[in-house]
C-alpha cells in the first residue's frame, strides 16, 4: 500500500466524454496501491451528471481498498453543483490543494 500522495486534475469539462478516463485513471492508481487521492479541480469549469458519477466512483474505490479521497479548488459554479447535489456530504471538498493534501497525508 502506498502512502504517496496521487494527484488527478482534470480540466476543462467533466461529463459523459471525459468521466470515463477519469475513472479509468483513479483505477489505475488504486490497482497499483495508490491510497491517497486528490482530485484537484483548479481547472475544471463544468461537471455534470456523468462526471460527478466518476468522483463518486472514485471515492467509492477508494474507500474499499482503505484508502482517501479529496477533492480541491472547485471554482464557484463547480463548487455550487458539488454542493446542490449532496457531494459535499460524501467526498471532502477543500479549498485549496495545499489543504487537501495535508488532510490527505495527516488522516
Amino acid at each position: 500500500m502506498s502512502d504517496e500522495l496521487q494527484v488527478l486534475a482534470p480540466h476543462g469539462r467533466l461529463d459523459s466524454e471525459s468521466a470515463p478516463e477519469l475513472t479509468r485513471q483513479a483505477k489505475e492508481l488504486i490497482g497499483k496501491g495508490g491510497r491517497r487521492l486528490l482530485l484537484d479541480l483548479k481547472d475544471l469549469y463544468y461537471v455534470s451528471s456523468a462526471g460527478l458519477r466518476a468522483v463518486l466512483e472514485a471515492a467509492r474505490d477508494m474507500t474499499a481498498v482503505g484508502g482517501k479521497l479529496a477533492v480541491s479548488s472547485p471554482n464557484a459554479e463547480v463548487a455550487e453543483v458539488f454542493d446542490i447535489s449532496g457531494f459535499v456530504s460524501i467526498v471532502e471538498v477543500y479549498r485549496s490543494a495545499e489543504t487537501a493534501a495535508a488532510h490527505l497525508r495527516d488522516g
